[in-house]
């Protein structure tokens, strides 16, 4: 399906998104964590901050905590984790993200996961129907939970992330409504 109406405009002025970058994995280091290091650089190329980059165990507990660390930094616009979002016992990045719900408030963006997974069915068929692909805003900063694989990661950056987060794409993006997150 071809976009007719979506478009970066040149005359409006590119804001920069300060950017965390998260893995979620019991075995990857920042050394071997290639999906990790794809998105940093696709942030970073982007123009965007990337003001950290870290990695997390599959733990619940452990990585709403960091959530919750980042979200409550206002030097922090988005935090886009990569891993965790299978179907396994250890895949428990979703019940992190519900749990920074329950904490503070905010709301799922449903769109981002059925966006995710249509895009995904393009590279990996049926297979897709096993992410738990997710993004919600809480506390004015936006999160979004991506598969562990560099495809996912092309898939969610290329896809989605790379246009709603660059402020001049039309007809709208995530970054012009950075100033009312936290409206009431």
């Amino acid at each position: 399906m071809e976009r007719s109406s979506v478009a970066v405009d040149p005359a409006l002025p590119f804001k920069p998104v300060n950017i965390v970058v998260l893995t979620v994995s019991d075995s990857r280091t920042l050394e071997t964590d290639t999906s990790g290091a794809l998105l940093a650089e696709r942030v970073k190329a982007a123009g965007h901050h990337l003001v950290a980059r870290a990695i997390e165990k599959d733990e619940v507990i452990l990585i709403a905590n960091r959530l919750n660390n980042w979200i409550d930094d206002s030097a922090i616009d988005c935090v886009i984790v990569t891993g965790g979002t299978g179907l396994t016992g250890r895949d428990v990045t979703p019940e992190a993200l519900d749990r920074v719900l329950q904490s503070g408030g905010g709301t799922d963006i449903s769109g981002f996961g059925e966006l995710f997974r249509w895009l995904s069915f393009r590279s990996i068929g049926t297979s897709t129907i096993q992410s738990r692909a997710r993004a919600i805003v809480t506390r004015g900063t936006y999160v979004f939970a991506l598969p562990g694989s560099n495809g996912a990661v092309k898939d969610g950056w290329d896809g989605i992330l790379a246009e709603q987060l660059d402020s001049r794409n039309r007809p709208c993006n995530f970054v012009d409504l950075m100033p009312r997150l936290r409206e009431r």
